[in-house]
Parts: structure tokens; sequence; C-alpha cells
């Protein structure tokens, strides 16, 4: 039976859409986003969730010749590429085949990949130095950029904020217009917008801070609960689809 609990988890990574439940993921997205992208930099210097950045240090270093932070760039472009790839395959698999836990499939595999990597990040990291965390959270962050873009009716990326600061600015310069001309329709600001996007913006710099305090004091252990809580939010979907696919039992008389 399902309790108010249950139920809101199945709407927020369900198949059944709504706007508000739409902006309830992005939140978490961008939350995640956030401390990952915070906790790369302060491992491996090197935020994990700009591929702008990215690809102009890469362009830096090629012209200095720094092999080795110009393949650190690559693995981090090409994981984030790779995570989207990974993202649209699932969500396809799951739609051809009339799947519920589509989207929740996808928060699952990331639940359980930062999950691994936060467990076993230490122990790696004595051998492949900067290489795993750059792989693991761009890849992540590819596979949330992707998510979002197939689930929310908002103009949201997870991973940066850049279009969104220009958007608030643009609803700022919007709603400062004196419309002091007669005749034409008066400009006028979303309010609903603004507050949206200025509430995204600060849970990508609350995330951030976050990660940094995290890391700092727990290294990526700090990401298991953050795991937990991605897999506790796919579980409903993940389960009735399990459930409803499993033959019937047999009764042997």
């Amino acid at each position: 039976m399902a309790t108010p609990v249950t139920g809101y988890l199945s709407r927020v990574s369900g198949p059944r859409r709504s706007p508000r439940y739409d902006h309830h993921l992005a939140c978490l997205l961008i939350l995640v986003a956030g401390m990952l992208n915070s906790a790369g930099f302060v491992a491996v210097a090197l935020y994990t969730s700009h591929m702008t950045g990215l690809t102009a240090t890469m362009a830096d270093h090629l012209v200095d010749g720094d092999v080795e932070l110009l393949s650190l760039g690559a693995v981090g472009l090409g994981a984030f590429v790779l995570g989207g790839v990974w993202c649209a395959l699932l969500l396809n698999w799951g739609r051809r085949r009339g799947l519920g836990c589509r989207f929740a499939n996808v928060l699952a595999f990331e639940g359980v990949l930062i999950l691994v990597f936060s467990l076993s990040a230490e122990a790696v990291e004595e051998h492949h130095r900067g290489l795993v965390p750059v792989a693991v959270l761009c890849f992540t962050m590819g596979m949330q950029n992707a998510l979002i873009s197939k689930v929310a009716d908002i103009p949201v990326r997870t991973t940066h904020v850049t279009g969104m600061i220009t958007d608030i600015a643009t609803e700022l310069g919007r709603m400062l217009y004196p419309n002091r001309t007669p005749g034409p329709e008066p400009v006028r600001g979303d309010g609903r917008k603004l507050r949206v996007l200025s509430g995204l913006v600060g849970l990508f710099f609350l995330g951030g801070v976050t990660g940094t305090v995290g890391y700092l004091a727990a290294g990526f252990l700090f990401l298991v609960p953050v795991a937990l809580l991605l897999l506790v939010l796919a579980y409903r979907p993940v389960a009735r689809d399990l459930s409803r696919r499993r033959p019937p039992a047999r009764v042997f008389l």
C-alpha cells in the first residue's frame, strides 16, 4: 500500500511528469551537481561540470605541451559525453519497453556509481591519481545534464548556472523597464521564473559549500549519503517494474 512518502518518491522519479515534480527533481540534481563539482575541484583542481572551461584548459595545455594535464582534460570531456550517451541509451531502452522506471534507472545507476566510487576512491587514487575522480564525476555530470533535459520543462542544466544567471538578468531587466511609451503591450518580467531560477542557482551554491566542507572533512566518503538518497529516490519505480515482470508462481497440486 502506498504511503505519502512512497507516493511522492514515485512521482519525482516516475514516468508521469508534472511541473511540480520536474522542479523537485531539478532541485535535487542541481544540489548534487554543486557537491560533486566542488569536491572534484578540491580533490584534483578541476571543475568537473564545466565543459567550457575544461575545453579551454585543454587548448592551453596543448599549446604549453603539458601532456598529463591535457590527457586529464580529454578524459573528463570524453567521460562527460559518454555519460550523456549512456543516459540516452537507458532512457530509450526503458521507453521502448514501456517501463515506468526509465527515469529512475538513470538515478539508480548514478547512485550505484557514486556509492562504489566513494567507498573505493582512496584505494584507487594511490595508483591513478586524478584520472578516476575526473572520469567518474564528469560521467555523472553528463548523465545528469542529459536526464534533466528529457524530464524538466524548465530552462535548466544541472551542471552549470551561466544560462540561468543570464535568464535572471534578463527577467530583472524586464521588471525594471519603465514602460513609459503608451500603445505597445507593456514589458513585464516573469516573477515565478525569476524565483525558480534564483532558487536553483542558490542550491548549486549550497551544494558547492557542502561539497567543499564534506570533502575536507571525510574525503569522497561524504558522498555515501548522496548516493543512498539517489537510490532511495529511484527504488519505488524500479521495484514496481521488477514485480510486474516477475513470472507468477506455479502451484503444484
